[in-house]
C-alpha cells in the first residue's frame, strides 16, 4: 500500500498553506495499492516532535492533527481541503477535524500514517487516536506512511 502527496515528497516541506500560516486544510493525498480483503482504512497524522512545555500543558508525548477511520476501502484520494468519506476522531487540540502544522519551536516532522484493517471500527465520532490505535489492533492488514517537514518562518 502507498500513502503519496502531490503537495510534497516524502521527506520534503510541507507547503504553508497547509499549516496554521496559511489555509490550515488538509493537503492531498493519494492511496494506492490498498488490499483487497481490506474492510475499511484509518488516517492518522501526528508529530512526534512537541516541545516539552507542549508535553507537559497537554499531557501527551505526541500531537495528533488529523483522525479519520472506518474510511472506505475502495478511496483512493482525499482532495485538498476535504476530509475523506469515514468517521472524523478527535485531535489533541480538541475538534474532529484537520489541524496542520503549527510547530511553536523548530522545524518539526509530521506523519501521514495509513492502515488497511480487516474491518470496520465499532467506535463513535470524536475517538481519540489511542481508542482508535486500540481497537485497530490486531486487524491490520497493511500501512503506509508519509512523513513531511515544517519550520514557521519568524517574523
Amino acid at each position: 500500500m502507498k500513502l503519496t502527496s502531490s503537495a510534497f515528497a516524502e521527506g520534503g516541506k510541507i507547503p504553508s498553506k497547509y499549516t496554521c500560516d496559511g489555509a490550515n486544510t488538509n493537503p492531498p493525498l493519494t492511496f494506492s495499492d490498498v488490499p483487497a480483503k481490506a474492510k475499511s482504512l484509518v488516517l492518522i497524522m501526528d508529530d512526534p516532535d512537541i516541545p516539552d512545555f507542549a508535553k507537559e500543558k497537554f499531557k501527551v508525548q505526541v500531537w495528533d492533527h488529523w483522525v479519520v477511520f472506518n474510511i472506505p476501502p475502495e478511496t483512493k484520494e482525499v482532495s485538498e481541503g476535504k476530509n475523506p468519506s469515514g468517521v472524523l476522531g478527535r485531535n489533541t487540540g480538541g475538534k474532529n477535524a484537520y489541524g496542520g502544522p503549527c510547530p511553536p519551536d523548530r522545524e518539526h516532522r509530521y506523519f501521514f500514517k495509513l492502515y488497511a484493517l480487516d474491518t470496520e471500527l465499532p467506535l463513535p465520532e470524536g475517538s481519540t487516536k489511542a481508542e482508535v490505535e486500540k481497537a485497530m489492533k490486531n486487524h491490520i492488514l497493511t500501512e503506509a506512511k508519509l512523513m513531511g517537514r515544517y519550520e514557521r518562518i519568524k517574523k
